[in-house]
């Protein structure tokens, strides 16, 4: 955050990183721009599917019938298209922790990881393992 009053002024802020676990590996992440389907406010981690027609990005629905119901991307941070359309950041490729992704209904851990398009494309679900 800038110094709006005199940007001369030197100025510093702080903010708070917490962690939150979606990044699972040493795979490079890959990240790309897209559009999130208005009536939706997704958080970080949501599985996404790709509506063919449209090329925009939903809540991946395991009984959608418009190609959004093959899991194919996370999404990168939290977006609110509430009302309407909005571009959104995704991760194309990485290992993510399941336990910390968001599915839509019908979708789990387990029948995501099995997806062959989403392993192709390099998305892979890792299961931490606890001592």
């Amino acid at each position: 955050m800038a110094n709006t009053l005199n940007p001369q002024v030197p100025y510093s802020a702080t903010d708070t990183y917490t962690p939150d676990s979606l990044i699972a590996g040493n795979q490079f992440l890959v990240t790309d721009g897209g559009t999130l389907i208005s009536g939706q406010n997704l958080a970080r981690g949501a599985v996404l599917g790709r509506i063919t027609s449209s090329g925009k990005y939903t809540l991946s629905l395991s009984a959608s019938s418009d190609g959004s119901q093959n899991p194919a991307a996370i999404l990168a941070e939290a977006t609110d298209a509430s009302s309407a359309d909005k571009a959104c950041l995704i991760y194309a490729a990485g290992e993510f922790n399941a336990n910390s992704l968001t599915f839509g209904t019908g979708h789990s851990a387990t029948t995501v990881a099995t997806q062959i398009a989403l392993r192709d494309a390099g998305i892979h679900l890792k299961t931490p393992v606890s001592k």
